[in-house]
């Protein structure tokens, strides 16, 4: 059993605590793979104090960290506050047995001091991105990505980027349909595409037409093997091609090319998961064109062949049970 570790601290936001909690305790047996063991462990046992004034109980203290497949560090509660030495000391000894380190919104400030993300990327939340840049200037800060997959460690955003990190871990372990399965329950996106640049404090974009942008992503989605050309979308909008653009830019923060492309492939990952269909059909029903360029693009994105993904998660889900 994959064994998840979250560390409790005084002072942490219940709510960022409750994350990982959800993600990870939710019964995955019903889905057809084995569901995660998930602890709560600290410096010390007992009651500890949250942000929002009442009191929760830690049961481990961080020597269970010698057990954890995975180590969730959720966001710390100051970030000019340097983590205790018995943490940090604990994360290093985690990361080097071989553990999966993941650093929460402003946890990844506590994975930094720990010097585990030095020559690495990583992403924290943007208001703090100043500071953790003139802090680390080792580490290769990313300020757009909702989070960073660098294999053993991960890194996310702000609060809801959290909730984008576990479930991405969850589409690592069992697949793409599980994860997906797991975001229904909490109603929620499966996977969010665009980064950070939405969120960001900046006065609010016009809001003309705003529902007809919506309706036209909505339609793009639904039809994926159709040729969706920017002058298409924008003329399936009633815009112009600048503003449609920069319309689109202010609400995914991403390019159409690149919202495109995610949207394609996570629509491949669930065929592959789900059916039996050949490559070729599925490169053509999710609008690739050809069998070369979906194992181009797949390959690229997963560091896997659509083949190899197939095989590994083809049987996560029985077709019967998927709703």
């Amino acid at each position: 059993m994959h064994t998840v570790a979250v560390i409790a601290f005084e002072g942490i936001s219940p709510f960022h605590l409750s994350v990982p909690c959800i993600v990870f305790g939710d019964d995955l047996s019903r889905l057809g793979v084995p569901r995660y063991r998930l602890v709560i462990c600290g410096e010390k046992t007992g009651l500890i104090q949250t942000k929002s004034g009442f009191r929760i109980e830690v049961e481990h203290d961080l020597s269970v960290l010698e057990q954890a497949d995975t180590v969730i560090m959720p966001a710390w509660r100051d970030p000019a506050e340097h983590p205790p030495q018995a943490l940090v000391e604990a994360l290093q000894s985690a990361s080097a047995r071989g553990a999966r380190i993941a650093g929460l919104c402003l946890g990844t400030f506590v994975v930094a001091e720990a010097g585990l993300l030095d020559g690495r990327t990583a992403a924290t939340h943007w208001a703090w991105a100043d500071d953790f840049a003139s802090r680390y200037p080792t580490v290769r800060l990313d300020r757009n990505s909702l989070y960073i997959d660098d294999g053993d460690i991960l890194t996310s955003a702000g609060t809801a980027a959290a909730l984008d990190c576990c479930l991405h871990l969850v589409r690592r372990d069992h697949g793409a349909e599980v994860a997906n399965r797991v975001a229904r329950r909490m109603v929620v996106a499966p996977h969010r595409h665009g980064g950070q640049a939405q969120y960001i404090e900046q006065p609010l974009p016009e809001t003309d037409g705003a529902d007809k942008l919506s309706a036209t992503l909505d339609w793009a989605i639904e039809n994926l093997e159709q040729p969706l050309t920017l002058d298409r979308l924008a003329d399936k909008a009633g815009m112009s091609r600048r503003n449609f653009t920069r319309r689109f830019k202010a609400k995914t923060g991403t390019t159409v090319t690149q919202w495109m492309l995610n949207h394609r492939l996570t629509a491949a990952q669930r065929l592959l998961e789900t059916t039996d269909k050949g490559v070729d059909l599925i490169a053509e029903r999710v609008g690739f064109g050809s069998a070369v360029s979906l194992r181009q693009h797949f390959t690229q994105a997963f560091a896997v062949s659509p083949s190899a993904y197939r095989k590994q998660f083809g049987t996560a889900v029985p077709p019967d049970r998927i709703s």
